[in-house]
């Protein structure tokens, strides 16, 4: 089982669903209770309110982490075959999590545009 920078257990590979959670930066996800955490300046952490939606866009960029992944697979893979979301929604949806999560939301880190394709889970 791999370690994340700070020893947070992750997955053994980024196709497998991590265990019950995952760190990066100063953000740490909980996938046992669906709970995004980020840490204050102070060290404290604060929850960051995130919809249903928005968690499970993060976790699955988490889950295959380094993967570019186009606005029509997040739209299956994350709304699901039923959803009748325009491409569009995807951005949106995507710069939810950036404004939450990154230190500088316009120039993000951990969720990258990878132009041309689609967007990329680095944490």
């Amino acid at each position: 089982m791999r370690r994340s920078r700070d020893g947070a257990r992750a997955s053994a590979s980024p196709r497998e669903p991590a265990l019950h959670g995952y760190r990066f930066g100063n953000v740490r996800v909980d996938f046992d209770r669906a709970q995004v955490w980020r840490g204050g300046e102070d060290g404290a952490e604060i929850e960051v309110a995130c919809s249903a939606l928005e968690y499970r866009l993060l976790r699955f960029l988490i889950e295959h982490r380094g993967e570019v992944h186009d606005r029509d697979r997040l739209l299956d893979e994350v709304w699901g075959y039923d959803a009748t979301p325009t491409t569009r929604t995807v951005d949106v949806h995507v710069s939810a999590p950036w404004q939450k999560i990154e230190p500088n939301p316009g120039r993000p880190e951990f969720i990258v545009t990878v132009h041309g394709l689609g967007y990329r889970f680095d944490g």
